[in-house]
């Protein structure tokens, strides 16, 4: 399987990489460039977004991994606003019965006035291998929003600067990431956003993503990353208080990636 031989690589190399942050169907389907984005599943990338939530809404995705369809993603996300002020928690669960990461975060956001957010999020990590034991990691990430103009959005977001990671007979590490982006409204139907995304001694990524409302209940999107090279693709539909939405991503390595999810507005 291909999953566990990677688990099995990355033991006999003593180190371990965390797995990436689910960032809902939406997000994902654009690029994840979800730097300059808003809604519930800011909360997984840059929690300044969350701020645009203006009722309870309480989210849950799973996200497969083919051909090892065993190894999958579950989130399930909260956010509470409270006049200028919005709380939010997440959940995480990746892996299977060999090999398991959870993910919790706590997030407080607040808007001051029509143009400028910011939000800071505390997480909490764990590692499980039955045959290595537990490891615990904790984290933190921060964001903005800024307002331009009336058609257009710039973000941005850290995740872990002070290089948090596992430590122990565990050793892995949490990836320390900056994002910068920026969303433009063409009109009511068509949005396009971008990202330059650095992953500290390991990379850069530029991605795009673009979405198109075909209806006033039905939305079109599409993404690209440059390095590595991946295309998504997707859709979201809503009715009433509830949205459905689902994505599928392209890895030359790991291959197709399907996730579904679903956001309740209370």
């Amino acid at each position: 399987m291909k999953g566990y031989l990677f688990i099995l690589l990355n033991l006999n190399l003593g180190l371990l990489y965390a797995q990436e942050i689910n960032t809902g169907p939406r997000f994902t389907a654009l690029g994840n460039t979800g730097a300059a984005l808003q809604d519930v599943w800011s909360l997984q990338s840059n929690q300044a977004g969350i701020t645009a939530v203006r009722s309870a809404t309480a989210a849950a995705g799973n996200e497969s991994d083919f051909p090892a369809a065993e190894l999958s993603t579950q989130s399930v996300l909260f956010v509470y606003p409270y006049k200028n002020n919005v709380f939010g928690i997440s959940f995480q669960n990746y892996g299977f019965s060999a090999y398991s990461e959870q993910r919790v975060g706590l997030t407080y956001a607040k808007a001051f006035g029509d143009k400028l957010s910011a939000a800071i999020s505390f997480n909490m990590y764990q590692l499980k291998i039955p045959q290595y034991g537990v490891a615990s990691a904790f984290s933190a990430e921060a964001g903005l929003q800024y307002k331009i103009a009336e058609k257009i959005l710039l973000g941005s977001h850290i995740s872990n600067p002070s290089g948090a990671g596992y430590a122990g007979r565990l050793s892995a590490s949490l990836p320390v990431m900056l994002e910068l982006g920026g969303a433009y409204a063409f009109s009511d139907k068509v949005r396009l956003s971008g990202s330059l995304v650095t992953v500290l001694n390991t990379s850069q990524d530029v991605r795009l993503g673009l979405e198109y409302m075909l209806a006033e209940v039905i939305a079109l999107r599409g993404g690209i990353n440059l390095n590595p090279m991946r295309q998504f693709a997707g859709f979201g539909y809503k009715y009433k208080h509830l949205d459905i939405d689902a994505a599928v991503s392209a890895h030359p390595a790991i291959g197709y990636r399907p996730q579904i999810a679903l956001a309740y507005e209370f």
